[in-house]
């Protein structure tokens, strides 16, 4: 039990407690800074139903291999396959055309929508960067699993490049978010009311997706 767990020290905790990470799936436990570890461990292994349960209620993976769909820019999209086609991949009307061989078909296609991210997530940038008034020094991409966006004092943007797969006003309301950042390096009035006046439509409801939908964008890729 104990190889399968993420163990955490924090100091302001006051009890072991366990959780199970929606977009990861590992089961971590959180000790006091001087709770035993054997007694916690212990504990833990007496725990396994729980787990279970909460492992059962985790997204579906939903791999990348021919014949899915997966959604970009709100709209699905078929991987077509044929081995006989080019390595390359591109989007003609709903399907995603790929070639090659069948081995690291799957890395092909998430390095490709790795690329569109950037692509489509650098011009949306740039197009609210200037609606704001303010200059960007760089926009990147990663995988992170806590956050969707982050934006450094010095103009540095970095998204989740698994933004391209959730609906357009949901990645936009997100560029929405950390272009405020820009001017409001906090979360209080002033930086929500920015925000709110960047994005298009409601930006609760972006949240409330995210909140409902965003643990299964980390599982888009993953083995069956």
């Amino acid at each position: 039990m104990s190889a399968e767990l993420e163990i955490v020290r924090n100091a302001r905790s006051r009890r072991a407690k366990l959780s199970v990470d929606p977009a990861s799936g590992r089961v971590r436990l959180t000790l006091p800074a001087r709770a035993p570890l054997k007694a916690a461990l212990r504990w833990a292994t007496e725990q396994r139903e729980w787990i279970d349960r909460q492992r059962a209620r985790l997204p579906q993976a939903r791999p990348l291999v021919a014949g899915a769909l997966v959604w970009i820019d709100d709209g699905e999209r078929l991987i077509d396959w044929d081995e006989s086609r080019p390595r390359r991949v591109t989007i003609e009307g709903n399907r995603l055309i790929c070639g090659g061989p069948a081995d690291g078909l799957s890395r092909r296609i998430e390095l490709w929508l790795r690329r569109e991210a950037l692509r489509v997530l650098s011009a949306e940038t740039a197009e609210f960067a200037a609606k704001a008034g303010v200059t960007v020094a760089s926009v990147a991409i990663g995988d992170p699993k806590a956050r969707w966006g982050s934006c450094t004092s010095r103009g540095a943007i970095r998204y989740s490049w698994r933004l391209l797969l959730a609906p357009r006003f949901v990645r936009r309301s997100t560029v929405a978010h950390e272009i405020a950042h820009r001017i409001h390096m906090h979360h209080g009035p002033e930086f929500h009311a920015l925000a709110d006046a960047l994005t298009e439509g409601d930006p609760a409801e972006s949240r409330a997706w995210l909140r409902a939908h965003g643990a299964a964008l980390h599982w888009v890729g993953r083995a069956s």
